[in-house]
């Protein structure tokens, strides 16, 4: 190999280089703090910082005064649901959301449990997907908001988002959509999918890290979240601090690209992943995790039974790919997403994700698969375990 092979496109994306160009000038010569429009300097700052949430804004169909910038989507996740149950307690406490969702979702309902919330994890089946009357069932009146993600970040799996978004308005509930795996990599239309809150984040879709974005949509009684941060009253008061210029410029660029590539980079992507899960599970004893459901087109999470996803990892050093969440990756335990859809200890051990993207290309692909073969080949050839099943005294 004459260079390295990315394959965790899930954990981040790289910053395509015309998203550098646009952000260079507002790294160097046009510096100004957007909030400092007293002068031209200022203005500009400002000006290409609308600009960039009229692009954000029209990704996903929304109207830009529904666009609130932040860090990322850890923070418009914490800033949704802890403004909800700060400003609804008059209706309720009681909160509904899915074991499979993103750590930054499941912490913050942990922690908003410690403040007085009762949250109902609901489970998912064996594809990963959610019960939907279980989930109609479990609404209740003192509900105030259900939260379930459009695309699940280990797995590619896609929940239907306009089939809760119905329930929950029929149930006069707020949803709240993390859409962060989806955005620029699927088309999203925020009046499709039906959400009233739903975040994003640009370092997902070839945009600098640090920038984010959280959608409120706008009602006729206007959804009450408040503020995470104080200290500044920019973005309407939502989020103070000094805007991240550059970041935001960057983030209005990749959604662009996004916006124009979308359709032919997901049909490319899609034949990739699939010319690798078709070779992969030909091996003996491997199977594709969530493949019964429909999912993004180009992540795979595939179980090699009876070999550990690190030292998979280890013995194919020159290819990145993870074998959980990058958020919980420090962690010994095993996936709580492929746990929950009834994976066994070592079956979750035992599973990669692989997670393509705009820069990968064929030959890529072919290279991982040749290396994975001989890694996993080596590494069952010298497993005991390995030999009970092939004896047929395991399963």
């Amino acid at each position: 190999m004459d260079r390295f092979i990315y394959l965790d496109n899930n954990a981040t994306t790289p910053l395509d280089p015309r998203v550098l160009e646009a952000m260079m000038p507002y790294l160097t010569t046009h510096f100004a703090n957007a909030s400092s429009v007293t002068h031209h300097a200022g203005r500009m700052a400002a000006t290409a910082v609308e600009r960039a949430r009229e692009t954000v804004a029209a990704l996903i169909g929304a109207a830009p005064r529904e666009i609130t910038f932040t860090s990322g989507a850890t923070e418009a996740i914490n800033t949704a649901l802890k403004g909800v149950f700060e400003h609804y307690q008059g209706k309720g406490r009681h909160f509904i959301t899915c074991l499979t969702e993103h750590k930054a979702v499941l912490d913050t309902f942990a922690y908003l449990e410690k403040k007085g919330a009762e949250v109902t994890y609901l489970p998912v089946d064996s594809a990963g997907m959610l019960d939907l009357d279980a989930l109609e069932t479990a609404i209740r009146p003192d509900t105030v908001l259900v939260a379930v993600m459009l695309a699940n970040n280990e797995t590619g799996v896609l929940h239907p988002a306009a089939d809760i978004a119905a329930i929950t308005q029929r149930h006069d509930t707020l949803f709240f959509c993390d859409a962060t795996q989806a955005v620029g990599r699927i088309p999203v239309d925020i009046a499709g999918l039906g959400a009233d809150l739903l975040c994003l984040s640009g370092h997902k879709f070839y945009g600098p890290k640090g920038v984010g974005a959280l959608y409120i949509k706008r009602r006729s009684k206007p959804i009450q979240t408040g503020a995470l941060l104080h200290g500044g009253g920019q973005e309407n008061r939502l989020r103070a601090g000094t805007l991240n210029v550059p970041g935001i410029v960057g983030m209005g660029k990749a959604a662009a690209i996004a916006a124009e590539e979308i359709q032919t980079e997901s049909g490319q992507l899609k034949a990739l992943r699939d010319k690798l899960e078709a070779a992969l599970t030909g091996l003996p004893a491997s199977f594709i995790n969530g493949s019964a459901a429909p999912r993004l087109p180009h992540v795979t999470n595939i179980t090699f039974r009876h070999v550990k996803a690190d030292q998979i990892m280890t013995a194919a050093r020159d290819i990145a790919m993870a074998s959980g969440s990058a958020c919980v990756s420090g962690t010994r335990d095993p996936s709580h997403v492929l746990k929950a859809m009834g994976l066994s200890d070592a079956d979750a051990h035992a599973s990669l994700r692989l997670s393509l993207g705009r820069f990968n290309t064929d030959a890529d692909v072919e290279v991982c698969i040749g290396q994975l073969t001989a890694a996993i080949g080596k590494l069952r050839a010298s497993s005991p375990i390995w030999q009970l099943h092939q004896a047929g005294l395991m399963d």
